[in-house]
């Protein structure tokens, strides 16, 4: 409950004036049998037309009085529980954008998106239902017990075998149900997590015609998802019967009491109605009760999930002890960094010591997985350094504001990532009050601004859901302006002209020399082109660095550069280099 303090405390107020126009609301349709009791034990009985006449229009009043209350509650209902769910899905989203991956890496992004729809939904239910019927019921339960007992204490009897029935019954329920529903919010997780998949990979299952496999990988998981269902609700489904049965037994030996003392003259007939329909009355509300712990057990499995997201402390700690009057400038210095995910035995990063100077264009190069993604990652702290530093300018990373660190550096991603949107939009990411012009110089240094020019709606023109409608080259070429546009002091390029033909990546690398050169560049890079005109080459090898200088240095004393170069351009060329 701690993490839903701060709702509690915001919206008791309309909780406790819903939960007063249900008291009412209930106290109106308790004072029903009872009065009926009067019209027909003493108005019917001794045949006083005026009487019944007096108590039926109080019984109308009473209705009336019941109705308002209850609309007066459907509104307070209806009202707090959106606004209280709406609240949690903002708190959870912003929760998650200050989480660092190693955070993000702990949820399944499927079972991210679960939390904050589903589970968030449910404990909207949960909560409306307790200002509509769930509060109600209790009271009406209880309310009934008491009008019973003051109706006819021989009747009542009854009631004391039958409660604490009831009462063991739902305690069962309760305790049987809740890891049941547990394990169905987890089934629905890996379904999320399932179909999320398949959506990003959709090109890839046409392309190898792998429908059937999909299909089948999804119906097996869906089927489990199916089956804990079922097995979760049929559980739960046995109670309300047995509570049913339970109370309608009591309602045959009270009716068969009442029957025997009304031959004898010990009771009247309307005390037997009445308490019948108070009898009646305990039926529904346990109805409602049971349906209560139902819901209540399944939003119980929610709110902890929910309080998982809160609980979670980022990895990432800012100290905010940085010198505001430093004037960046964009050096960068590693100083025996290790990094590793996880596990400390298996580093990804291992020793890492260069220095990037203002002004200086750096190419990173490496085997598949030799760590570049990683090691450009920890600059803005994606991630954090498992040991050593990251310093920007003399300044710890883990010393600086968390905005000011992000203003000093912009980054194109290894996979570049379009949002629904404008054009124009996606570019001005980098630079929300970045006036047409500049959009415009940005957009013809990535050497987008060619081909945007070619649509209809020029700067304008609508991209799809994750950039579908646009290749991967042109997408590449808005990230690469999206990044340009914010002039940061450390601009990052993780791969980024990798679906772009070679000619259009020349005119990009040579645009972005004459822009870059009051700024640090770093360029991430799987074709050796990319690289070999830079200032400083750092060749990365399983986490570790073999090589820093540039092509004609590392040419001639690195071995890990000459086998990337040997494998990229043939043997010819390395014999036109050494000579």
């Amino acid at each position: 409950m701690g993490a839903f303090k701060k709702y509690i405390h915001k919206y008791w107020r309309g909780f406790l004036l819903a939960i007063v126009c249900l008291i009412l609301e209930a106290s109106c349709d308790l004072l029903q049998p009872t009065i009926m009791s009067k019209v027909i034990d003493i108005g019917v009985k001794n045949r006083q037309i005026d009487y019944v006449f007096k108590m039926g229009g109080i019984m109308l009043g009473v209705t009336a009085l019941g109705a308002l209350a209850a609309c007066g509650r459907n509104f307070l209902s209806s009202s707090v529980s959106q606004k209280f769910s709406s609240d949690i899905r903002v708190d959870i989203f912003k929760k998650i954008q200050d989480f660092s991956l190693d955070n993000i890496d702990k949820f399944s992004k499927g079972s991210l998106i679960t939390r904050i729809t589903n589970d968030v939904t449910l404990l909207q239910n949960f909560a409306n239902g307790l200002m509509r019927i769930f509060v109600k019921s209790p009271i009406v339960c209880i309310g009934s017990i008491i009008m019973a007992l003051r109706l006819n204490i021989k009747l009542s009897v009854v009631l004391l075998g039958v409660i604490p029935i009831i009462a063991l019954v739902i305690f069962l329920n309760m305790n049987i149900g809740y890891p049941y529903f547990i394990r169905v919010q987890r089934a629905l997780d890996r379904v999320n997590n399932t179909v999320r998949e398949y959506l990003s990979g959709v090109r890839v299952v046409k392309a190898f015609n792998r429908f059937d496999y999909e299909t089948d990988k999804f119906k097996k998981i869906n089927d489990d998802y199916s089956l804990l269902s079922a097995s979760a609700m049929r559980i739960m489904s046995i109670f309300s019967p047995i509570n049913g049965i339970i109370v309608n037994i009591g309602i045959i030996i009270i009716l068969w009491i009442g029957a025997v003392n009304v031959n004898a003259g010990n009771m009247q007939v309307g005390q037997i109605i009445a308490f019948t329909n108070y009898m009646t009355q305990i039926l529904f509300s346990i109805m409602i009760i049971s349906s209560l712990f139902n819901m209540s057990v399944r939003a119980r499995a929610s709110a902890e999930r929910i309080g998982e997201i809160f609980k979670e402390e980022s990895t990432l700690k800012y100290n905010n002890i940085e010198d505001k009057e430093i004037k960046y400038k964009g050096r960068i210095d590693f100083e025996h960094v290790y990094f590793s995910y996880g596990n400390k035995d298996k580093p990804a990063l291992k020793d890492i010591n260069f220095t990037c100077m203002p002004g200086e264009n750096v190419g990173i190069i490496g085997s598949t997985g030799s760590g570049k993604t990683t090691l450009v990652n920890l600059i803005p702290r994606f991630y954090d350094v498992t040991s050593g530093s990251v310093k920007i300018d003399g300044v710890d990373v883990k010393d600086m504001d968390k905005d000011n660190l992000m203003d000093r550096i912009a980054i194109v991603p290894q996979k570049s990532i379009l949002f629904t949107g404008k054009v124009i939009d996606n570019i001005k990411w980098g630079k929300e009050d970045a006036s047409l012009n500049e959009v415009i110089e940005a957009s013809k240094i990535s050497q987008a601004h060619e081909f945007i020019l070619k649509f209809p709606e020029k700067y304008n023109v609508l991209i799809g859901q994750g950039g579908v409608n646009f290749s991967g080259g042109q997408k590449q070429r808005v990230a690469i302006a999206r990044a340009v546009i914010k002039r940061t002091e450390i601009l990052i390029m993780d791969d980024a002209t990798s679906a772009v033909d070679v000619t259009t990546e020349s005119k990009i690398r040579k645009s972005l020399k004459n822009y870059t050169k009051n700024f640090t560049l770093i360029t991430i890079a799987q074709r050796i082109t990319s690289v070999m005109g830079l200032d400083k080459i750092i060749v990365l090898d399983n986490g570790e660095i073999k090589g820093i200088g540039k092509h004609e240095e590392l040419i001639k004393n690195c071995d890990a550069y000459k086998d990337i170069f040997y494998s990229q351009m043939g043997k010819e060329m390395i014999s036109i280099v050494r000579k």
